[in-house]
């Protein structure tokens, strides 16, 4: 299990580094198998302008662990970004595949408004 945990972690490492030489503002996500987290960091990678998980009050009710709960959790990601003025990031992955709830998530923040 450590073996694969490992190379998730080699993977985002290597596209982060890419994002930073870049000096992108980052969509980053997490994922457990009960919530799916998204922040939006700065290009420094010091501080987080926006944040949006399952966690969140409006978003708490119902299931938390499927692909519709990671599309409303893009959705508010989106508007959140929007409110503090960023427009357009690069999407971190965290190493996961771009698959289920990770797509889902991607592509309801670029229904939101942003571009990445």
């Amino acid at each position: 299990m450590m073996e694969k945990k490992s190379a998730r972690l080699r993977r985002a490492r290597r596209s982060r580094a890419k994002m930073r030489d870049l000096r992108a503002v980052r969509l980053s996500v997490n994922r457990t198998p009960r919530h799916i987290y998204a922040q939006i960091i700065s290009p420094k990678g010091d501080k987080v302008l926006a944040t949006a998980s399952t966690l969140d009050k409006s978003l708490r009710s119902g299931s938390t662990g499927n692909v519709e709960a990671a599309t409303k959790v893009g959705e508010l990601i989106a508007e959140r970004a929007k409110a503090v003025g960023v427009s357009a990031v690069a999407f971190d992955r965290s190493g996961y595949r771009y698959h289920g709830r990770v797509k889902a998530l991607a592509e309801a923040a670029r229904v939101g408004g942003l571009e990445f």
